[in-house]
């Protein structure tokens, strides 16, 4: 009885806590949809609601990786190029077959999640037998790679089909009414702009609950097992290689859903170091770490702050940089120094001592 009454308190906490969680995000499209109709919000700041998504995708995948299964992965944005491009070439070549954008787009979102994920199981089952900084160093090889291929990569279509290139575009051999899709470096032009901020809330959202149930389930609860001690965890007859795949390639396929977001938000899609490089991803590993490895809720709030942060205070140029360093700073001691957890967890403490006890009832 004692032991089903102490499951049912931690269920009621998670979905307090999960509750909290999409309640935040809801409230948060709902005032910038005021602060838009009002008038109120600048171009700049309209033109990074998208780009929030994107970048609260996928630090909240990358967490499932981090946080949740402990494995440290610095090739994120090369699932992102995956989920990007391959969604961006159905697009582009479905453009005239399937003129309704609703659609189009929902396919597209599902074929940029199924390739992300699937080249995260290939990347995986020889990677995640790695372990600490190897596993890092062969995730970042991984995503240079697929940048680099990207950007060697000509494809066009015409009546005979699809061509493949990897010299130059005049090496395709297509007829006069055939049409470049991927132009090596240029990327791909012309994608349909069918992203927008209430698309991304709505991935948000479906990344949220996917991860977040994925985490207090059963294979939740294995895969943090794995993180805390894979002897232990093994012993007790916990596949490590299954659960370890299943987190790499749920958390590489929701990468891969904010790159089609990402994709379908510009005119133009190139593989740029900017873009798929090495520093985004350790752009995305800064949200993940600031905002509390394995702490999906601050994940979120780590990458709107430090996204907006550097646009609001452009007016400011000469101090812009520092104060932004300044914030990273006081982040990470509010999240990291054993003062500053100890202060939470005192206010915590204190906080809940001051809510009025309800009778549950005696224990048997």
């Amino acid at each position: 009885m004692k032991t089903a009454f102490m499951t049912k308190l931690r269920s009621n906490k998670a979905l307090k806590s999960n509750l909290i969680t999409f309640g935040m995000v809801i409230i948060a499209y709902i005032l910038m949809e005021i602060l838009m109709a009002a008038g109120v919000l600048s171009n700049l700041l309209k033109g990074l609601l998208v780009p929030l998504c994107v970048y609260a995708i996928l630090a909240v995948s990358l967490n499932l990786t981090v946080g949740i299964l402990g494995e440290l992965s610095l090739g994120h944005a090369g699932f992102m190029c995956v989920g990007a491009f391959s969604s961006a070439f159905f697009s582009k070549c479905m453009q005239e077959a399937i003129p309704i954008a609703g659609v189009r787009f929902t396919l597209a979102i599902l074929i940029g999640a199924l390739c992300a994920g699937l080249f995260g199981i290939l990347i995986g089952i020889p990677v995640l037998r790695l372990k600490g900084d190897y596993l890092a160093i062969v995730t970042l090889a991984f995503g240079e790679i697929i940048k680099n291929l990207v950007n060697i990569l000509y494809i066009g279509i015409d009546e005979n089909g699809f061509h493949f290139s990897t010299k130059s575009s005049l090496e395709l051999n297509m007829s006069e009414n055939g049409k470049i899709i991927i132009q090596g470096a240029q990327g791909i032009t012309g994608t349909p702009n069918d992203s927008s901020f209430t698309v991304g809330i709505l991935l948000l959202l479906i990344t949220l609950f996917i991860v977040l149930n994925l985490i207090h389930s059963r294979d939740g609860r294995a895969i943090m097992a794995i993180r805390d001690n894979t002897i232990a965890a093994e012993s007790v007859g916990i596949n490590i290689t299954k659960y370890k795949l299943m987190a790499f390639s749920i958390s590489a396929a929701l990468a891969g859903v904010a790159g089609v977001l990402y994709a379908h938000n510009i005119s133009t899609l190139t593989a740029l170091p900017k873009n798929f490089g090495y520093n985004m991803s350790i752009m995305i590993l800064v949200f993940v770490v600031l905002g509390g490895i394995g702490n999906i809720r601050g994940s979120i709030i780590a990458a709107v702050i430090l996204t907006l942060l550097p646009e609001l205070l452009r007016g400011l140029n000469d101090y812009r940089m520092l104060i932004y360093a300044v914030v990273l700073i006081a982040m990470m001691l509010f999240n990291w120094a054993p003062s500053c957890i100890r202060w939470r967890e005192k206010m915590t403490y204190w906080l809940k001592s001051k809510k009025p006890v309800k009778n549950s009832g005696k224990e048997a």
